[in-house]
Parts: structure tokens; C-alpha cells; sequence
């Protein structure tokens, strides 16, 4: 090959910042890859200095980690975005509040102090607004906590999974809801990843729990699992 046909090398980024952003109302059915075109064209709106990679097809240098399931609504999503330039977080956080839709919203972004963000995801915080009487939800909730183990399955890119649910979950609470109840669940990350829908199903094998339609599932928090059995701020 020669020096004419060498792809053009980008200069290596000179700032990374990391982004907390929410999925909101029917923008929660937006999937990974439909969020991050909008998100792609949305630094392309807001003429973000992005650093591209080298090679024949360069791309803005977006990192995601810890996406949400399709369909479930969060305010706790991160990703990191690498720079051409120094700028302040804070003239980011505007330009992409302003190019994002409605329901993609930014919601923090911070200077990247070095290392991986996906290392900071330990763990997650999940809400589950579930339409059943709150008694049952609560029988449902101690017996879940009761069990030694809970296979459940899920479909997969692989195929059908079985995998035991309840090793991920740190911890478990049940409160009334105008809805019905709403469940506060701690669940620690792993392969494969125990999902807030993946606790409903261990519900139902362990106490016969029928949720019913309208189930509003809400990442709140995501982060470092402290020994309290709670979920830290990666960003702090």
C-alpha cells in the first residue's frame, strides 16, 4: 500500500467528558442504537469539537456503558464523549440540552478524571411501579428474599438463558403506590446482567405474583456498590 492509500491518523483527544443523561416518558421505548444516532447527530448540531478515530471510515469518539433495556425508563444512563478541543462542561451540557429531544435528557457532565467509566458501574438502583395489590406485592418481595436461589429465563442474542436472579440482588423493598406498589430494588451487575423485569419473573416463580400490564420500570441510580448495599455516584 502506498502513502497515498494510508488512512489519515486523527490527533489524539486533548479532553473526555462524561454525560449522565435520562430516558423519559415514550423515549424510554428508544433503543441503545436509535439513542445513539440521536445522539450522534445531536454533537453534530451542537458543533461539539468530538476527536474522530483514524482509519478509512473516522467516527466521533463516543464511549456508552451500562445501557438500559429497551422500554424502561432511567435517570441514571452514562456515556463519555472525547474532544478535540478544551471546553467548558457546563457550554456542552447546554448545546446538547438544546439538540437532544425531549425525553433524551442531559442531565450532568463533568470532566473525565482518567480510567474506565465502565469500571464505575457496579451496580443499579431500580424502581418498579407495579399495577397489584401492594400485599401481595410484599409477600412476593420477603419470599423472593427468602429464596436461596431463583432460576428464571430470558430470551437471549444467544438464544434461551436460565440463570439464578436472586444472587444479584442486594437488597429489596416494597411500599405502597397509587398504582398498586412500587418495588426499590439494589442490583449488583454480572454475566448475564439480572435485569428489574428478570426480578418480576423470579416474583412470579417464587410466590405466583401476576403484575398485570402497565409495569413502569426506572433506573434511578447506577454506580459503585458500597458496603452499605447502596449505589454511589460515579461522577462524584
Amino acid at each position: 500500500m502506498s502513502p497515498r492509500e494510508q488512512p489519515e491518523q486523527q490527533a489524539p483527544p486533548v479532553q473526555r467528558l462524561r454525560i449522565r443523561y435520562a430516558k423519559r416518558g415514550r423515549l424510554r421505548f428508544t433503543s441503545h442504537r436509535d439513542f445513539s444516532r440521536a445522539f450522534e447527530r445531536a454533537v453534530f448540531r451542537a458543533r461539539v469539537p468530538m476527536a474522530y478515530s483514524s482509519g478509512f471510515n473516522p467516527h466521533p469518539r463516543i464511549s456508552y456503558a451500562g445501557a438500559a433495556p429497551t422500554g424502561s425508563a432511567s435517570e441514571a444512563e452514562y456515556l463519555e464523549i472525547a474532544l478535540a478541543e478544551v471546553v467548558d462542561p457546563a457550554d456542552i451540557h447546554a448545546s446538547l440540552a438544546e439538540a437532544l429531544p425531549d425525553g433524551l435528557d442531559v442531565l450532568e457532565v463533568v470532566e473525565s478524571p482518567g480510567g474506565s467509566l465502565a469500571d464505575l458501574l457496579e451496580a443499579s438502583r431500580w424502581q418498579i411501579e407495579v399495577p397489584a395489590p401492594y400485599d401481595d406485592v410484599a409477600a412476593a418481595v420477603g419470599a423472593f428474599l427468602d429464596a436461596p436461589g431463583i432460576e428464571v429465563q430470558r430470551m437471549t442474542k444467544k438464544g434461551l438463558r436460565s440463570f439464578d436472579c436472586r444472587a444479584a440482588v442486594v437488597s429489596m423493598t416494597a411500599e405502597p403506590h397509587e398504582r398498586g406498589a412500587r418495588v426499590d430494588v439494589v442490583v449488583r451487575h454480572g454475566v448475564p446482567a439480572v435485569r428489574p423485569d428478570d426480578v418480576l419473573s423470579g416474583m412470579a416463580e417464587v410466590a405466583g405474583l401476576e403484575p398485570g400490564d402497565g409495569v413502569l420500570l426506572t433506573r434511578l441510580a447506577q454506580g459503585r456498590l458500597t458496603p452499605e448495599g447502596t449505589v454511589s455516584d460515579p461522577l462524584a
